[in-house]
């Protein structure tokens, strides 16, 4: 097969390389094939799946195996025909997939464990335990596997219908907030190493992208872009590892109740400082330090006076694999992250200067003279670089570096440090002002994820909170980083014991139902020994650290003494000055070194005194007490120089004469006066918006003052002491509790696959020894027998009502009843005193049968009130048709009536005889079709000047007249209407909607003028047919004729091939391209579809090869024009569907005057008459033979009979969220955004229906029909529920969807109102502007005045060096560009765009209809 290579694509599955390589390969194809993946690994072969696809296999394969693969490299599929009686299948037959750990047989530590492993190989990383989620780390980025179309396929799916994955947990939680109208929490816990922090963003990204299909704003970018900032600042590589989080952290989504983000806040905790001086010798430093060193520019590197990695003391290390060029890649993403939070240039330059100076500030060195013993501090060049970057005076440095203040009684001393104690203080003041730097960072991301109206409004919000610490750590060397660590995992751990099993059986057992209790591990010994009130851990260390004469062997002393009793402690035998706590995963050992130091670790006075005096202000607020105060004394001092320097500014122009007068501000004449005032005002206002700002600010520095550890000073002169690390930490721990206690829960449990960071490696022991710790097996077990859905008994009466007999109570008895009558097996569900407890399964079928039983009701009700309907009509027609044989039996026949008041009738018999025949016996000329735009366009003129021919009359116009006139008037809207439309219309179907109108206008007074005045416009309109016959027999014919239609907003375009809508999408997170498969880095720029959600680089839309899924179905169709998708009945030639185009036109021309015409349904029997011609041959049909409501009634059924509705099942929800915000403004920008998604033929065919429907609404006088009465008929014909299953879903959306539609159609009328009074202004400057033009040439002949309006020679023809007049030509230009502007705006009145394109659109018109109408005769025209 080497010889016969075939090139894949990412899409291709394993089903579709089987189906080629056995063509390629000529191999026998009645036989079956599996595909199989074999590695050097030494773990056998692995089974592809139909659906799975090799490519994404191979790009986790050596980079040197993934071109060519043969079996030398290990690397390589096997093509293998598949046997019955093979032992192969009995294997796999065994290998079940279980996606749920509860569908095991026997659960035990080895089965999960071995189902783990299957899943791991199979790269299956995901497993669920029912509601709870087990997420291994492979260590390695998988392709696809987190692509915006997985967000999608997730969404609103049930848990466990498909394969797991952490994105279906995120969906889920969003979804239960949004229903309950609960706060929601999401607890990721597991070891150092076991992927959390990827969790993490990936659930994230997933929130914000369902916040994002709601309503898209600018927060969503903010939140997104914080992660990567924060990775960079507070990650760390370690030997557990590659991207440990140094921090932990609680990221609280607030979201509105309609599921529109509102703002995010995020908490830290506890970052670890130690680090920044001090590690193992296989760990680095944080991230920030090797981004900077790696990507930074040369001019950068001299402004921040960069060194080498290995130059600094800080960041010396035995070993580093990363690549520069990596490096270099990530700090171009931090710079883009950066900016997406918010951070100017300037700050991210004072950033990196904090930054170099830390690392500067590790290669400061003491030494003693050697005569005085004094300190000595340097080098030079490093104190002259620390000044340099921090700004402030070298000798200020040097004295902070080496001097200290000594308190006697209410003096102090100034003293020299010693030798020992000069470094120690040099890394306290890197770690505090590193530690410093992280809380400002915090706290600005804060500011700029807040919604400031929260400091306004009272808007109820819900949110998702996800908890991200630190995983527990067991290290070479444990000090006070990891005991805090540890005890933060061993709270975690008793919360989610509490939740998942004692809170859950405590229920079961209070209501009495039968129960086998299942024991959790209990830690809470543990978390006594180090928490305790006065003899915890904790609060020894404490007392301890305000002992001046106390030491490490005193605290060590002071613990033994306390908890030698205690088996969860014990000191070292191994190792000096140790302890031995046992936790929850296994022993650790402590060493109490610096345990002391590290917990009263504080910003000393010396060093704020430093950071203050430094001319960067930057400085300043890292090291404020009240950021708000300095935020507040920052805008008063920038007011004062601002004010300076205009007083300086005017006084300036004032001595050049720049203004008329040349003393003081004063004497400024009023107008410039004016203008100053009014400046001065606008900033004065400026700085009022920013003092509130001030107030947010104040707002997030409360949010997360827990833990800003940073700003606790230690202050000589104070009597009391700032609070320890320790116990900060434990009000935060507490406040932390108290939030996720308030939240509904759910929990990821993140596993390390191996110790050695091994891409796709599974250490199968110590896989076994975490699935022990965390009491998986237990898990599982509660899970598996419990029961998952539980109500009171009068919840589970309500809510299951209708399967319940009438007059059912809520009593045991009753439910029980149902259960027998259904035959539910009795192990399924249980009864207890309150309570009725269900498993899954059950539960479900019971929303079924109470889905189809609602269903049935629904149905009866339907065929009642069909029924009623029927007879109601049935009696009204037989009322009539006896009321007319009644009156035919007693009317006397016409000969027998008397003639005396036939004279008064008629006026003159003769005469209306003759045009009334003439009326209803239209000349053959009407036959005639137009098919030119241009002919329709120039009916449109020629009725123009009619119109402007009457209305320019003196004498008053005649009843005929007034009534011919107003009809005119408004018959040309329906013209104008047409220009987008384009359609091939008869002149005899214009009279016929003329004719329509006509009759309405003239309502029963004054019906005899009708036929008078459809006379006239038929004798009009016979004149412009016969002109334009002469004027085409005359004009030769133009072969390449231009056209001027509407460019349609969805036409396919070169960057959305296939019917895909690309747009540009910055990653995030790391992704890859679905056609290439190569990675897409976070921050890259790509293309995604917006329906499909299909994302690749800009270089692979040209080698896309798949429609959009979501689109167009391409599966054959019984259906021709009925019941099929919109995409099969459209084209480049018609947009919109034929028969929808024939329907609606018909309608607009002869029913837009008919009461209730939507509202009314006509005869069922002619309904399916029309219906099957229709579907057929819609060409042949004449409709005029059927009632106007019985072509409205097969408008409804075309739009509900599309199997996907016009506005889709995909953007449903969307919609409905949409019309839940809060202001009309946002409400109209998010629905008309989430039209834009649509495919291109669903988004031109409801263009063509929402302009319909304002033409019908347009007409409300008349017919009865307003918005909200459009609403209600076409919402659920538009705009249908996907969940076709639970029927009061549907119902209760219905006020949503009518509102919906009701918005649209309003606020396209409105637009639709103002384009109009454009054209309106357009032609009157038209119509000034042709008058200026005959009153130039009342004296010459210079050119033909055809349909009201001069025609140049030139366009005749005629050479234009004739034309010596410029004026003419500036007339005709001006005349022809108003013409060019009437087509335009009138083929744009359907458009369905975004306001701000209808805005600039109508500015320009009403510009140039404004300077139309100002336009003032030139130079000697008068004369």
């Amino acid at each position: 097969a080497r010889n016969n290579a075939m090139l894949l694509s990412a899409l291709d599955t394993s089903r579709t390389v089987v189906c080629k390589a056995v063509i390629t390969l000529g191999l026998d194809s009645s036989q079956t094939y599996n595909l199989l993946e074999v590695r050097k690994s030494g773990r056998g072969e692995t089974l592809l799946e139909a659906g799975e696809r090799p490519l994404q296999r191979v790009l986790l394969w050596p980079p040197e195996a993934q071109k060519w693969h043969p079996q030398t490299q290990g690397y390589y599929f096997i093509l293998q025909q598949k046997q019955s009686n093979s032992g192969f299948n009995q294997d796999e037959s065994r290998r079940e997939d279980y996606d749920d750990l509860c569908s095991l047989q026997t659960v035990t530590d080895e089965s999960i464990l071995e189902v783990l492993r299957q899943r791991f190989y199979r790269l299956k990383i995901y497993t669920y335990a029912r509601n709870i989620l087990i997420a291994i780390n492979p260590n390695r980025f998988l392709p696809v596997y987190y692509n915006p179309k997985y967000v999608q396929m997730y969404e609103k799916q049930p848990l466990g219908k498909l394969s797991p994955h952490i994105f279906a947990i995120a969906d889920v939680a969003f979804r239960t907030m949004l229903k309950r109208q609960v706060n929601q929490c999401i607890l990721i816990s597991g070891e150092s190493g076991s992927g959390k922090t990827e969790s993490s963003s990936y659930l994230i990204h997933c929130l914000t992208a369902l916040s994002q299909k709601k309503y898209s704003s600018g927060l969503e970018r903010t939140i997104l872009g914080a992660g990567p900032v924060l990775e960079a600042f507070g990650n760390a590589k370690t030997s557990d590892n590659n991207n440990s989080s140094r921090f932990g952290k609680f990221i609280q989504l607030n979201y509105l109740e309609s599921g529109i983000i509102r703002g995010a806040v995020i908490e830290k905790y506890l970052l670890e400082k130690c680090r920044l001086v001090s590690r193992d010798k296989t760990e680095r430093n944080y991230h920030v330090f090797y981004y900077l060193l790696a990507g930074a520019s040369k001019e950068e590197q001299e402004e921040f006076h960069l060194l080498n990695p290995q130059d600094y003391l800080y960041l010396k290390q035995v070993e580093d694999n990363d690549e520069e060029e990596k490096l270099g890649q990530e700090y171009k993403r931090l710079h883009q992250a950066m900016e997406m939070v918010g951070f100017l240039a300037s700050t991210k330059k004072h950033i990196f200067s904090i930054l170099s100076a830390i690392l500067h500030l590790g290669n400061v060195t003491y030494k003693l003279s050697e005569n005085s013993q004094a300190l000595e501090v340097g080098p030079a060049e490093v104190l002259t670089t620390l000044s340099d970057l921090l700004k402030v005076k070298k000798e200020l440095l040097v004295k902070a570096l080496t001097m200290k203040r000594i308190v006697t009684g209410k003096a102090f001393i100034v003293s020299q440090y010693t030798l020992q104690k000069a470094s120690k203080v040099r890394d306290s003041m890197a770690k505090c002002l590193y530690s410093a730097l992280f809380d400002w960072i915090v706290l600005h991301i804060n500011h700029a994820m807040l919604n400031r109206r929260d400091m306004e409004e009272s808007v109820s919000c819900l949110s998702i909170g996800v908890l991200d610490m630190f995983g527990f750590e067991n290290l070479h060397t444990n000090s006070f980083e990891q005991l805090c660590i540890n005890y933060t995992n061993e709270k975690l751990l008793h919360y989610i014991n509490q939740n998942i099993f004692k809170l859950e059986q405590d229920d079961y057992v209070s209501e009495g139902i039968t129960w086998q209790y299942i024991d959790c591990t209990d830690n809470s010994g543990c978390i006594q020994l180090l928490g305790r009130k006065s003899t915890g851990l904790f609060d020894l260390l404490d007392r301890e650290s305000n002992l001046p004469q106390a030491t490490d062997e005193t605290l060590l002393e002071k613990l033994k003494q306390q908890h030698q009793n205690n088996p969860f402690f014990e000191l070292s035998q191994t190792i000096r000055l140790a302890f031995t706590i046992q936790h929850f995963a296994g022993k650790v050992n402590y060493h109490i070194k610096d345990f002391r130091e590290k917990n009263t670790e504080h910003m000393r006075p010396e060093v704020i005194s430093l950071l203050r005096s430094s001319e960067r202000s930057f400085l300043h607020h890292l090291v404020a007490s009240s950021p708000a105060a300095l935020f507040r004394w920052g805008i008063l001092r920038a007011t004062i120089r601002i004010l300076t320097v205009f007083k300086n500014m005017a006084r300036h122009r004032a001595e050049f004469g720049w203004y008329r007068c040349q003393t003081s501000l004063p004497q400024i004449p009023q107008r410039h006066e004016t203008s100053q005032q009014s400046g001065l005002w606008s900033h004065l206002c400026f700085i009022k918006q920013n003092l509130m700002d001030s107030r947010s600010l104040q707002h997030v520095v409360d949010l997360t003052a827990h833990d800003r550890t940073s700003k606790s000073v230690f202050q000589p002169f104070q009597r009391t002491r700032p609070p320890t690390i320790s116990t900060q930490f434990q009000a935060s721990l507490s406040k932390l509790m108290e939030t996720i206690e308030k939240a509904e829960p759910f929990f990821i449990f993140c596993v390390r696959s191996n110790a050695e960071k091994r891409e796709l490696h599974f250490d199968g022991e110590l896989v076994l020894k975490q699935i022990k710790c965390t009491g998986i097996v237990q898990m599982v077990n509660l899970q598996k027998s419990g029961y998952s859905a539980k109500y009171t008994f009068a919840e589970f009466v309500k809510k299951f009502r209708m399967l319940f007999p009438k007059g059912a109570t809520a009593s045991p008895a009753q439910i029980t009843g149902l259960f027998e009558r259904m035959e539910l097996n009795k192990t399924t569900y249980q009864i207890g005193k309150t309570k009725v407890f269900l498993k899954k399964k059950e539960r479900q079928l019971l929303q079924d049968t109470y889905n189809k039983e609602v269903m049935d009701h629904i149905i009866i009700l339907q065929r009642w009130f069909r029924a009623c309907l029927i007879r109601l009509h049935f009696l009204q027609k037989r009322d009539a048709t006896r009321i007319i044989q009644v009156e035919l039996e007693y009317t006397p026949h016409p000969y027998q009536m008397p003639n005396q008041n036939i004279t008064k009738a008629n006026r003159n018999p003769t005469i209306r005889i003759s045009r009334a025949t003439r009326a209803l016996e239209w000349n053959a000329s009407l036959d005639r079709e137009i098919t030119d735009p241009k002919e329709l366009r120039q009916l449109d003129e020629f009725l123009g000047n009619q119109v402007n021919e009457l209305q320019s009359r003196i004498k008053k116009l005649s009843p005929t007249e007034s009534i011919f006139l107003t009809s005119t008037m408004q018959f040309r809207e329906t013209i104008k209407s047409m220009y987008s439309v384009q359609p091939q219309i008869a002149y005899k179907d214009l009279m016929k909607g003329y004719h329509n109108k006509v009759n309405t206008l003239a309502g029963p007074t004054q019906q005899a003028e009708v036929s008078l005045v459809v006379n006239l416009f038929q004798s009009v309109l016979d004149g412009f047919i016969r002109a334009e016959l002469k004027r085409m027999e005359n004009e030769p014919a133009k072969v390449n004729a231009t056209k001027v239609t509407k460019k349609r907003k969805k036409e396919k375009s070169p960057d959305s091939p296939l019917d895909h809508l690309f747009s540009t999408y910055q990653v995030n997170i790391m992704q890859s391209c679905d056609i290439c498969g190569s990675y897409i880095w976070g921050m890259e720029k790509a293309h995604m579809c917006s329906v499909c959600k299909l994302i690749c680089h800009k270089k692979c839309l040209g080698k896309i090869t798949t429609d959009c899924s979501t689109r167009c179905d391409g599966s054959v169709r019984g259906s021709l024009h009925f019941g099929v998708q919109v995409c099969v009945l459209t084209s480049n030639a018609n947009p919109v569907p034929k028969v929808v185009e024939l329907l609606l036109l018909h309608v607009e021309l002869n029913g837009l005057y008919t009461e209730g015409i939507y509202r009314k349904s006509g005869s069922a029997c002619q309904a399916r008459e029309l219906h099957q011609i229709l579907e057929t041959n819609p060409e042949s049909v004449c409709l005029d033979s059927y009632p106007i409501h019985t072509i409205t009634g097969l408008v409804k059924r075309w739009l509900r009979e599309l199997p996907d509705p016009l506005m889709t099942f995909s953007l449903y929800s969307d919609f409905l969220h949409a019309t839940e915000l809060p202001e009309k403004a946002e409400r109209i920008r998010a629905i008309y955004q989430k039209i834009d998604e649509l495919p291109p033929a669903n988004y031109n065919t409801l263009e063509r229906l929402i302009f319909h429907l304002v033409r019908v609404a347009k007409e409300e006088e008349h017919n009865k029909m307003s918005a909200g009465s459009l609403a209600i008929v076409f919402a659920p014909c538009v705009l249908r529920s996907p969940d076709a299953e639970d029927p009061f879903l549907s119902m209760k959306d219905v006020s949503k969807t009518t509102l919906c539609v009701e918005t649209l159609i309003s606020e396209q009328f409105r637009r639709y109102k103002e384009k109009m009074q454009n054209i309106e202004k357009l032609e009157h400057a038209e119509a000034m502007a042709v008058n200026q033009l005959k009153l130039k040439r009342q004296n010459t002949v210079r050119g033909i005045y055809k349909s009201g309006l001069y025609v140049c020679q030139s366009e005749l023809n005629v050479p234009e060096q004739i034309h010596t007049d410029e004026t003419e030509k500036t007339l005709i230009e001006r005349i022809r560009s108003i013409k060019q502007e009437k087509v335009d705006l009138a083929c744009r009145l359907p458009d369905l765009e975004q306001e701000h394109s209808d805005n600039e659109n109508l500015d320009s018109c009403s510009s140039m209809s404004t300077e139309s109408k100002v336009l003032s005769p030139p130079p000697g025209l008068i004369n």
